[in-house]
Parts: structure tokens; sequence; C-alpha cells
């Protein structure tokens, strides 16, 4: 006798078994899939989040930091004027001292015989308008602005000889430079403070 064994049942069974499997295997692979491709989205989501609120906190300090610039900006300004006010201030400060000297050198430069009308300054420069008994009185005026260590440069411009009845006087104008002792030429230049 003979024993028959069918096996294609059994292998059609394993056959349905093993695409069940495949089945179950494929679902989990895409479920998986899925799942791997969801934390990707929101780990990336997540990244987008916090670099998107890093660049706000960077924009929202550079806004900040442009307006601290403005306002250095504005600080400098202010810093500039004060310094140039201040500046103008020693200057003016250095400037008394030299009037006091000026007025003391033309008293004590001015010979008997000489009277001065007018003196205007203009920048470091003084014009000064006078009479003398002679002409030779006004060369001593001279002389003794050039001796001076305030003034310098004497010039002569005008000098005419008016007959009165009792004597002969000599109307001067002429130009000086104030200057102040071992004083460079462009402090030489500067204003002595007679308006």
């Amino acid at each position: 006798m003979s024993t028959q064994i069918n096996l294609l049942p059994w292998r059609e069974e394993l056959r349905q078994e093993q695409k069940k499997e495949f089945a179950v295997m494929t679902f989990l692979t895409v479920l998986l899939a899925a799942a791997i491709v969801g934390l990707i989205h929101i780990q990336m989501g997540a990244k987008i989040d916090y670099q998107l609120s890093r660049n706000k906190f960077v924009s929202n300090e550079i806004t900040r930091l442009d307006k601290q610039i403005e306002e250095i900006k504005d600080l400098r300004k202010v810093r500039r004027s004060l310094l140039e006010r201040m500046e103008v201030i020693q200057d003016l400060q250095g400037s008394r001292p030299s009037i006091v000297h000026l007025f003391t050198e033309i008293v004590g430069t001015v010979p008997n015989g000489v009277y001065l009308e007018s003196l205007a300054q203009n920048g470091g420069n003084l014009l000064m308008k006078g009479q003398a008994e002679s002409n030779a009185r006004v060369s001593t005026y001279m002389r003794n602005l050039s001796d001076s260590e305030w003034l310098k440069d004497p010039n002569l411009t005008v000098i005419e000889i008016e007959d009165k009845k009792v004597n002969r006087v000599s109307s001067f104008t002429l130009t000086v430079k104030q200057t102040a002792p071992n004083a460079s030429e462009e402090e030489g230049n500067s204003d002595g403070g007679l308006q």
C-alpha cells in the first residue's frame, strides 16, 4: 500500500501564511517609515522654530544696537559741541590777561607829546589814530612799539602835518600786530579780546 501525501494544501497554507506575514511586515514597515518621517518632520519643525526664534532675537538685538548707535552718534555730536564750547571758553580765559597787557603796553609805549584818538582791533591787528607834536615823536612811538613784547611790526600808513596857530601837529595812522611773549606765529595773530 502506498500512502499518498498531498502536500498541496500545506504549501498553499504556507504560501497564504507568508503572504499574510509579508502584508503585515509591509504594513509595519510603512507604518515605521511614516513614524520616522513624522518624527523627522516634527524635529525639523522644532529646529526651524528654534532658528526662527534665534533670528528674531538677533534682529531685535540688531534693532536695539542700531538705536544705541544712533544715541552714540547723538552723544558724539553733543560731545563735539561741548568740546568746541570748552575751547572757546579756554581761548577767552586765555585771552583775558592779554587785553590787560595790551592796554598796559599801549600806555607804556606812548611817549610824551603823542596822543591817541582812536584804537580799533581787527583780529590780531590794531589800528591806531592819533596826533603828535612832531614826526620825531611818531618815530619814537614806533620804536617803542617795536621793542614791546606784546606788540610787533608797527607800520605807519598815514602822517599829515597840520599847521595850527601856535605849533604844528602831525596826525598819524599806524597799524601794529598784537602778540604775546614767546608766542608762535599762529598765536600771535589770535584775537586779544579787544572789541
